[in-house]
């Protein structure tokens, strides 16, 4: 890091050189989605319309999301639309807090940075992620459902895992992709959590019925079925396996081909998962979920890549750790590439070998992640818990108390794991 007389230098120009570039290159997406919500629960509320009838003026996208998503955000009916558009900047500006806080926190700790110069660092790298400012720009919730699942990991990181499992139902009922959150409860032996997530799901999704049968209903029966209310699904934008499959042409046998992938997909993501838990390694089967339900989702659009993040902090802390170059190189031109917009480079066509290759490059990323992510050492764990206490042993983690231990004592003794 630079000295203390030159860190409120660097600090201001890292920000200036951020804010502008963020101003003047990517495409401004005009809170689009955002758009969505404010219009359907306003004609939800104030015109007795139909949450799933309702179309963007102009356009034929609507709501796509579960009832109790539009429950969850009912109070946009009583603001104006500047103030909606403020309330969701500042909840994600709120969720990208407490996501650096909690992922990238510990690696500063240990590695003895100035905190708030390298939380200033680390902000602006964090902004011009193009997933991240997309989810800005569009006016989307995928911060803030990152930010509920991973308050459940730091639950369960810190030894009060019995309240675990209410961010992952909460977030499962509002967009469907976290639920994959709940097997991984199930695969690494947290019953209890998987059940709680579950219960919770189930509960709110009630209360959505309740207010509204007629929409889950529809929800249930029709709307989650009809994959052409979100887009086309081969169309660039769509960076999960069903996008590379529909990009292979009509031709291709993707109706066969997809379930395949997704399975193979499943089982790796399976058998990661729980080897990193069993190795004491919690935070790593958080983040390869992340990966898996990004790949085996049918939609999932480049700002949904936020969840990418988790491995992309965790890839660059190893190499940090093990001080390797290459890997330290690795994790700067992946970053690159997920700044880039690459993707869009073959919008318009997107046959041929080089657009399976360009226009899939998220894909390839995501799935290089979760194949290849680099399992930590016992020893070398990171985390948000306290620190481990002289004279700890190292315990046998069992697959329900994998933890997510610290990492800034050189020593084999770590945090003892909660029962």
């Amino acid at each position: 890091m630079t000295g203390p007389v030159g860190r409120p230098v660097t600090a201001g120009c890292l920000v200036v050189a951020s804010a502008v570039f963020l101003v003047t290159v990517p495409l401004f997406r005009g809170f689009f989605d955002v758009g969505v919500y404010y219009g359907t629960v306003g004609d939800w509320v104030h015109h007795g319309g139909r949450i799933y009838d309702y179309l963007s003026p102009g356009t034929t996208y609507g709501f796509t999301y579960p009832p109790f998503a539009a429950v969850v955000m009912l109070p946009m009916a009583l603001v104006s639309w500047p103030a909606a558009v403020a309330v969701s900047i500042a909840l994600s500006v709120v969720a990208s807090a407490l996501l650096l806080h909690w992922l990238v926190g510990p690696v500063i700790r240990r590695e003895g940075w100035c905190r708030w110069f390298a939380f200033v660092v680390a902000g602006c790298l964090f902004a011009l992620f193009e997933p991240v400012r997309d989810t800005f720009s569009f006016g989307q919730v995928n911060l803030l459902l990152v930010a509920l699942v991973f308050a459940d990991a730091r639950l369960l990181a810190t030894g009060r895992g019995r309240y675990a499992g209410i961010g992952i139902g909460l977030a499962s009922a509002i967009k469907l992709t976290p639920a994959l959150f709940i097997g991984y409860l199930l695969i690494t032996g947290r019953r209890r959590q998987a059940a709680t997530a579950t219960a919770t799901a189930a509960a709110v999704s009630l209360l959505a019925a309740l207010l509204d049968p007629g929409a889950s209903r529809t929800f249930w029966t029709e709307a989650l079925w009809d994959t052409d209310r979100v887009g086309s699904l081969s169309y660039v934008s769509n960076q999960s396996l069903q996008g590379v499959v529909a990009r292979l042409g009509p031709d291709s046998g993707g109706h066969a081909l997809w379930p395949v992938c997704v399975l193979v997909v499943l089982a790796v993501w399976a058998y990661r998962a729980r080897a990193a838990v069993r190795g004491g390694d919690d935070a790593a089967g958080f983040a390869l979920t992340a990966l898996a339900a990004c790949l085996v989702s049918p939609v999932t659009w480049v700002h949904h890549l936020v969840w990418v993040i988790p491995a992309f902090v965790m890839l660059g802390d190893t190499a940090l750790r093990r001080r390797h170059r290459g890997l330290l190189a690795l994790c700067a031109a992946v970053y690159v590439i997920l700044c880039s917009s690459v993707v869009w480079l073959w919008r318009w066509d997107s046959t041929g070998l080089g657009a399976f290759l360009g226009a899939n490059t998220y894909v390839w990323i995501t799935l290089g992640l979760l194949l290849a992510l680099p399992p930590r050492t016992r020893d070398g764990l990171d985390g948000p818990g306290p620190a481990p206490g002289p004279g700890r042993s190292v315990p046998a983690v069992r697959p329900d108390l994998g933890k997510w231990s610290h990492a800034g004592h050189r020593t084999h003794r770590t945090r003892r794991p909660t029962p």
